[in-house]
């Protein structure tokens, strides 16, 4: 399929034939997807990415393509946002190297829609500078992986005026499958921060509980048995069980491929361990936490499930 140049015909939203026109800056992994399923619920998409291999595949998946964020932005109804750091939005939205900036070229009252994980504080500036600009702001990060993305299943966690969130809601309903408003411009990413320090933490201690059982003599299916009806069940070790057998759809079960990456969660505890820093929360559990991601990820692990944690734990345990 040749490559679009311009951007594609738009349908205002309510008329016949389309649902609205929607930039979608950043196809990766997760973007790809959710912008495959907002194209099959009848709106029109106008994506955009940096990396040529993304482009390629996005037009694969039929998602019409542009070659410039300009040209995604022109027309455009919303424009959703999926970038790997919080650097890259605010860059995206002011501009940077000689480029203009989304703000400056979209049309006048556009939703500027983030589903990047970003630090709190950059979620609140980039709304801030979306509103004096004369836009709307939502930042709405998502949870699921990239099996939820392509789903249609994702969970997103809302920080928006209850107005824009109401507006912004019926698309994200195309991609996920829970939409939660968890209040002003920054509580979406304070929830995500939130929960993932407590997935990161809880898979930590989910696989170092198995492979102290491998050395009191337990099998996995044993303690699962156990665990999983009693005060340990978690998320951690009913869905995305670190080892292989007990849930036959754990990444654990196909050689740790994520999922959810070894680097995301990496990334996201050092998100949680900037805002923990910042409000001066007294955690010792979280900057453990990240330390343990942190050297998880540098020694391999970036492109492993995050549930490979326990080949860690279990190497480095005395035999």
């Amino acid at each position: 399929m040749p490559e679009t140049t311009g951007a594609p015909e738009t349908a205002a939203p309510g008329e016949s034939g389309g649902k609205g026109h929607v930039a979608f800056l950043g196809l990766g992994h997760m973007g790809g997807p959710m912008a495959v399923n907002l194209v099959k619920a009848g709106y029109t998409v106008a994506g955009f990415d940096v990396v040529p291999a993304a482009l390629d595949a996005a037009r694969e998946h039929g998602i019409p393509t542009v070659a410039t964020p300009a040209e995604a932005v022109a027309g455009a109804d919303v424009v959703l946002t999926m970038f790997p750091s919080g650097q890259h939005v605010l860059d995206a939205y002011r501009g940077s190297g000689g480029q203009p900036g989304l703000l400056d070229v979209a049309g006048p009252d556009t939703m500027f829609l983030d589903c990047s994980t970003i630090n709190v504080d950059e979620a609140r500036e980039a709304s801030a500078l979306a509103v004096a600009a004369g836009h709307r702001a939502v930042d709405a990060p998502v949870s699921g992986g990239v099996v939820g993305a392509e789903a249609g299943t994702l969970t997103f966690m809302v920080g928006a005026l209850p107005e824009d969130f109401d507006a912004v809601r019926p698309l994200l309903e195309v991609m996920g499958k829970r939409v939660v408003h968890c209040g002003g411009h920054g509580a979406g990413q304070a929830a995500k921060v939130c929960n993932n320090l407590i997935l990161g933490v809880s898979m930590i201690a989910v696989s170092e509980a198995f492979v102290l059982g491998e050395k009191l003599g337990l099998t996995h299916q044993a303690l699962f048995d156990v665990a999983s009806a009693a005060s340990g069940q978690c998320w951690a070790l009913t869905t995305n069980c670190p080892v292989p057998g007990p849930v036959p759809t754990s990444p654990a079960n196909r050689d740790y491929q994520p999922g959810f990456a070894g680097a995301l969660m990496a990334k996201d505890l050092k998100l949680a361990l900037n805002a923990l820093q910042s409000t001066g929360v007294a955690a010792r559990m979280g900057p453990l936490a990240s330390e343990i991601y942190d050297t998880f990820a540098a020694e391999g692990g970036a492109a492993r499930d995050f549930s490979g944690i326990i080949t860690d734990i279990r190497d480095k345990s005395a035999h």
